[in-house]
């Protein structure tokens, strides 16, 4: 059976001399695994359009293990990432983050709008780093249902106070009140009205916050306290962005 989609490519691996097996986020089809028969030939047109983070449409075809190309047309490859080391290694992140939190052989739709749209902001230099990455982090989250409850304080049920006070272990809230008995970190309330944007507002205007570069550097580091936390993986691709940050 044949069938159209279009694709971001997550992951790439050789497969002998000629073909390879890439990992594809759809919007119909969640994420999937495909072959690509002659890759690595030089007049191979499924070439370009089958690397790493290309967004593409594509002809598929079922396999016994694992879907088959048969052809690719790139539509997106987000020139501004491949020449700044720094946007690439964060654009991979991305694409880990994705394989590891949307769903398999389902419809993820608004997983793959997310990440195309960080992706183009990232390219463009549109937006800064660190709110792109709090926004993957903390939607796909979310999304893939660890949403925290930033409603109110889980105790009174106070909305806010000028401190909110975060549990990441339970991704719970607590009002200047009620915070004294838990473990959680004081968070100012310009990040947690942030964090409430990040998980309520539709997608059409979740790019819509303004904060000072520092508090989104603070906002970066909560949501990656908290994905840490709740997924309990390691990711590899963020080591090797906090290390280029950090040099």
């Amino acid at each position: 059976m044949r069938l159209n989609t279009n694709g971001l490519i997550l992951k790439e691996q050789n497969i002998g001399e000629s073909d390879k097996l890439v990992t594809v986020l759809t919007a119909d089809l969640g994420v999937i695994k495909a072959f690509v028969r002659g890759a690595k030939s030089v007049k191979s047109k499924k070439q370009s359009a089958t690397g790493l983070l290309c967004y593409s449409k594509l002809t598929l075809y079922t396999g016994k293990d694992a879907y088959i190309i048969d052809e690719a047309q790139a539509t997106e490859v987000f020139f501004g990432l491949r020449n700044d080391i720094e946007k690439l290694a964060l654009g991979q992140y991305f694409a880990e983050l994705a394989f590891e939190l949307a769903p398999k052989e389902t419809n993820a739709n608004e997983y793959l709008r997310t990440i195309l749209n960080s992706l183009y902001f990232l390219s463009n230099g549109t937006h800064y780093p660190a709110k792109l990455k709090a926004i993957m982090e903390l939607r796909l989250l979310s999304l893939s249902g660890y949403m925290p409850n930033l409603i109110a304080c889980d105790k009174c049920g106070e909305y806010e106070t000028d401190t909110m006070f975060f549990n990441f272990e339970h991704g719970l809230l607590y009002c200047e009140n009620c915070a004294g008995s838990e473990i959680a970190l004081p968070i100012p309330l310009e990040i947690i009205s942030a964090m409430r944007h990040i998980v309520f507002s539709e997608l059409k205007g979740l790019y819509d916050f303004k904060l000072p570069d520092e508090s989104l550097d603070e906002l970066s580091y909560i949501t990656e306290t908290y994905l840490k936390t709740k997924t309990e993986k390691h990711f590899k691709t963020l080591d090797f962005y906090n290390s280029l940050r950090n040099t």
